[in-house]
């Protein structure tokens, strides 16, 4: 999988590399940084081959466009859970579907803070219905659907607990409260700011799974 941390973008166009494998995964780093940072309004074909510092066509050549580019992300967005949040449970012996969703739910809060793109995605997925928005919230909520699945095993919600119902309320509110840090650092005149605004965050997080699971 490309590694993003492999190129920096952020410091201009990234130095022009001879072989493809490498100009390919500049051409990606390039793109992908650029619709984290100026949305779809930014991105075009040649804004991607200035930050990958190459020539137009070779976007054309290996990724056919920018509807390839879309799908490359997206391909990207496939393993952003399994990449960005670990499989195993920080020692944490999990005995109910309780203790499951409490390091899960911290788990994916904090990876993502960390990624700007996502965040913009799930921003983009309640206020823009378009092919590429549609391509790249299918990608993510596909594989975030799939680790959940592979995390739980054999636990299995309290009876009388909607649990799938219950986890999109809660995954949703984790999506807000990070989108509503990245917009305007608060929400509800909750500071969303520092990691001790954080760190309240994930106890609240960690009470509300409780008092639902047990």
């Amino acid at each position: 999988m490309l590694q993003i941390s492999e190129i920096t973008a952020h410091e201009g166009p990234v130095a022009k590399v001879r072989n493809r494998a490498g100009t390919e995964r500049a051409i990606f780093v390039a793109a992908r940084d650029l619709l984290a940072e100026q949305g779809f309004q930014g991105f075009g074909i040649n804004a991607v081959a200035r930050r990958a510092g190459c020539d137009k066509q070779l976007i054309y050549r290996y990724y056919g466009g920018l509807d390839g580019l879309i799908e490359a992300i997206g391909a990207d967005l496939g393993t952003w859970v399994k990449d960005r949040i670990p499989e195993d449970t920080g020692g944490m012996f999990l005995l109910t579907y309780g203790d499951l969703m409490e390091k899960l739910s911290i788990y994916f809060m904090e990876a993502l803070r960390d990624d700007p793109l996502v965040c913009k995605i799930v921003a983009w997925e309640v206020s823009q219905d378009t092919p590429q928005v549609r391509s790249l919230s299918e990608a993510r909520t596909k594989a975030l659907g799939k680790w959940l699945e592979k995390m739980r095993g054999s636990l299995t919600p309290p009876k009388g607990v909607d649990a799938a119902t219950t986890n999109a309320v809660l995954f949703a509110a984790i999506q807000h409260l990070v989108i509503s840090a990245a917009v305007s650092g608060q929400f509800a005149g909750v500071a969303l700011r520092t990691n001790k605004d954080w760190d309240k965050v994930g106890s609240a997080i960690r009470r509300l799974v409780r008092a639902i699971y047990g």
